[in-house]
């Protein structure tokens, strides 16, 4: 019976990581050797920079489309432009939009002027507007192209193989027939266990900080951003806490301090 213990455990390591090596595989092949240039900034955005990311590319560097689209809404919501309900619904105070995504904005809230946070944000990422920023980002190496994401769920699956061999070794040991010797059974679990821990080891060597979204170059771009602008001056919309949205782009809905916000963004809009 052990045997099959064994059986399940060391195929899930084996698995695992293998799907892990295939992800670190695809981020090294995306991100090249040879850093590329910095995204131009967008002329028709309303948080366009000449200087550092903007906004919308910090948010997308840290947490993908899914971190802009929230970033979006918070900064319209702050602007007296968007009113962001704790039930989930988004309303619209004054329907134009600044920039390229804010128009989008507005177009996934529809005519009726509300709608549900979750079904904006689902509009949003499939938009042009939005998928624009992930390509500038892409083209310049700081994010990852769609075929190489996915390092992050690798890592869970490689930990998820570690925990599962660790029960199957509790599960051979307990179910052992009686003059077995269940040292010696328990040593033949070290090899899936050793196979998952030296790669979640060397991943951690490698590869951290794990992202689905940012290259390397694009991590590095992330904290101390010298001139940073997250708003042209001749915008003629007041300018919103900036602190605030950019903790909110780098880490998400749980950093925001209004607990109004939080809410709205973590609702499902029922």
């Amino acid at each position: 019976m052990w045997l099959l213990f064994l059986l399940v455990a060391c195929v899930a390591a084996a698995l695992s990581c293998a799907q892990l090596c295939r992800a670190a595989v695809a981020v090294a092949r995306a991100t090249g050797p040879a850093p590329r240039p910095a995204p131009a900034p967008d002329p028709d955005s309303a948080d366009g920079s000449a200087a550092g990311l903007t906004l919308y590319e910090m948010a997308y560097l840290s947490g993908g489309p899914h971190r802009l689209a929230d970033v979006v809404l918070v900064l319209m919501a702050q602007q007296r432009r968007l009113l962001l309900a704790h039930t989930g619904w988004a309303t619209v105070v004054d329907p134009v939009g600044l920039d390229p995504v804010e128009r989008a904005t507005l177009s996934a809230i529809g005519p009726d002027g509300q709608r549900r946070i979750p079904a904006i944000r689902e509009a949003l990422v499939a938009d042009e507007a939005v998928r624009a920023v992930g390509d500038r980002l892409v083209a310049a190496g700081l994010a990852l192209p769609a075929a190489a994401r996915g390092l992050r769920n690798a890592v869970r699956q490689v930990q998820g193989a570690t925990a599962l061999a660790l029960l199957c070794a509790a599960a051979a040991y307990a179910t052992a027939p009686a003059g077995e010797d269940r040292g010696q059974l328990l040593i033949w679990f070290t090899l899936p266990l050793i196979l998952t821990l030296g790669t979640l080891a060397v991943a951690r060597f490698e590869l951290h900080p794990y992202s689905d979204w940012a290259t390397g170059a694009g991590e590095e771009r992330l904290p101390g951003r010298p001139g940073f602008t997250a708003f042209s001056p001749s915008s003629p919309a007041p300018v919103a806490p900036l602190a605030s949205l950019m903790t909110l782009a780098l880490h998400g809905p749980r950093a925001l301090t209004d607990p109004t916000l939080r809410a709205a963004l973590h609702s499902s809009g029922a």
